[in-house]
């Protein structure tokens, strides 16, 4: 006798992604997992007496959406403070950080009480095209500290105050000067006195996580590779699963700060739970597009407006007058770290945006042991490069939302010029030449279907993606760069019931409409953890 199945959704149209073409009417699950997947007749006999069945009235159904980095306490944080995303000039950001301050009880305990915080400013989108500076900020309050942190999170904005408690914590090379005063403006090494400042503690983490993983199930997103540093996220996770309530599988990238407690801990790549599992080891090379920090061959296309360049980077950089970025972590010490990781069996996940970077970092990686290693980002990513990626089995994990730079006049076109702009981020070349893509958001934002929208009509074919090679790289994509291509990222009988359902098709919308489809439902292991309309 067949044994009922727990849930049944029929009446779809079920891409399984498994193969490109392949779709199906219905879907069953027992257990967690899926144990049938084809024609409504073919499935729905599986509907025992107990099994809950739901008409999907045609919808898309999907296998969920895997974020392959992401910062997911971050999206958490901005949920709570300042968020700036959306400021279309310096005032606009100064104003919702001023009614931030209002809002924030300046004798509360903890220090997210006492500091105003935004996030997510893009000054690549004001008219105004400058970072924020201390004086900007000055008008939030002259006696709390303030900081507005840049989207990329590679770049913060602090006021006098801020800067007056931690100044003597951070790299003079990192701090932004004018006339040899700082302007308020940091980068880089110079953001880890502001980290350690306004962490959270425990009850403030526990509260960004589960409001972060709602945030997160609402549009889709079933599984999360976090990248950790000096944070309670890991415990937090692991304390939700162990209490059911964590609504995503989730692995933990920790920061190469940690690696050495990681080693003495035993952990290794995979160990963990159905729901929360080690990644790797993350470190940087490299710093920002946007920060004008990330290491390039060729100069970059402009100058700081808010720096003097001999005051605030490397002389190598800027001996013959012009700003190729710099280092965050050098060849030799990466070296080191991708060897002692690589010695622990842990999977190394690199951060490297400049094509410098990336070339160093590649150089690396092919002299390392161990397999399916990930560079992060790599937006700058000349042909030769994306040939040496298919060549030695390195995931790309890059983030599709980032096109959103890349259009005429955006971001790219100022800090890159026109031809750095149309061959960056070359998803179609990475898959073309038979590279490993993943997709991640880095919570720039955290939505799925937008960065979808932004690969199927990114400016240049050798960005561009079809509707189904997107969707593939934020399902399996993610799964295989996670070691998890058994378990997740298609719908298969024996996988994870981790699916998504849409209001509409992203293959029958219009290109430019995919980022506005909603998710109708979304389930993690057979149960449905968000629906939309239902009470929350």
């Amino acid at each position: 006798m067949t044994t009922a199945a727990d849930l049944v959704l029929t009446n779809a149209e079920v891409h399984t992604l498994a193969d490109p073409d392949e779709t199906a009417e219905a879907v069953a699950i027992r257990d967690g997992r899926i144990v049938a997947v084809g024609k409504r007749q073919d499935v729905e006999h599986l509907a025992g007496i107990e099994t809950t069945v739901r008409d999907c009235k045609g919808r898309v159904v999907l296998p969920g959406f895997i974020d392959a980095h992401t910062h997911l306490p971050m999206v958490g944080r901005r949920l709570v403070n300042a968020d700036l995303s959306g400021a279309d000039s310096p005032t606009d950001a100064v104003n919702l950080l001023v009614a931030q301050a209002a809002e924030t009880d300046p004798d509360g305990s903890g220090p997210d009480r006492e500091w105003v915080i935004g996030f997510g400013y893009d000054e690549s989108t004001w008219d105004d095209d400058r970072y924020l500076t201390a004086d900007d900020l000055a008008i939030v309050s002259d006696d709390r500290p303030v900081a507005a942190i840049r989207e990329d999170m590679h770049l913060a904005s602090l006021n006098a105050e801020a800067l007056h408690r931690l100044r003597a914590e951070m790299p003079d090379s990192d701090v932004h000067t004018r006339g040899g005063e700082p302007t308020g403006v940091v980068v880089e090494d110079a953001l880890d006195a502001l980290w350690a400042a306004i962490e959270p503690d425990r009850v403030a983490m526990r509260r960004a996580i589960h409001a972060a993983q709602a945030h997160a199930n609402e549009l889709g997103v079933v599984g999360v590779h976090d990248m950790v540093r000096n944070s309670e996220a890991p415990a937090i996770y692991r304390e939700l699963d162990r209490v059911g309530e964590l609504s995503l599988r989730v692995r933990i990238n920790y920061w190469s700060d940690h690696l050495d407690a990681v080693r003495e801990l035993g952990l290794r790549t995979n160990h963990g739970s159905d729901r929360v599992r080690v990644g790797g080891i993350k470190t940087y090379t490299d710093g920002s597009i946007g920060g004008r920090t990330a290491k390039l061959s060729e100069p970059y296309a402009d100058s700081s407006a808010d720096a003097d360049p001999s005051e605030t980077a490397d002389s190598d950089d800027r001996s013959d007058g012009a700003n190729r970025g710099q280092w965050v972590v050098g060849p030799d010490e990466l070296r080191d770290i991708v060897a002692r990781a690589t010695d622990a069996d842990l999977q190394v996940t690199v951060h490297a945006i400049g094509d410098e970077a990336i070339a160093e970092t590649l150089d690396v990686l092919e002299a390392a042991e161990g397999s399916r290693h990930r560079i992060e980002h790599a937006e700058v990513l000349p042909d030769e490069l994306v040939d040496r990626l298919a060549e030695n089995d390195v995931v790309a994990s890059m983030q599709p939302n980032f096109l959103k730079w890349a259009r005429e006049d955006g971001l790219y076109a100022a800090r890159l010029g026109d031809e750095r702009r149309l061959a960056s981020n070359p998803f179609g070349e990475v898959l073309g030449r038979g590279g490993r893509l993943a997709f991640g958001s880095d919570c720039m934002p955290l939505d799925p279907l937008f960065g979808v929208q932004q690969a199927v009509t990114a400016p240049d074919d050798r960005q561009r993606l079809s509707v189904t090679q997107a969707l593939r790289a934020y399902t399996s994509g993610g799964a295989y760069a996670g070691f998890d291509e058994d378990r997740l990222g298609t719908i298969e009988a024996g996988k994870c019931a981790d699916l998504v359902v849409l209001d509409r098709s992203p293959w029958a919308v219009a290109l430019d409409e995919i980022g506005a489809i909603d998710v109708r439902t979304t389930v993690v292991g057979g149960t449905v953890v968000f629906e939309r309309g239902a009470e929350r």
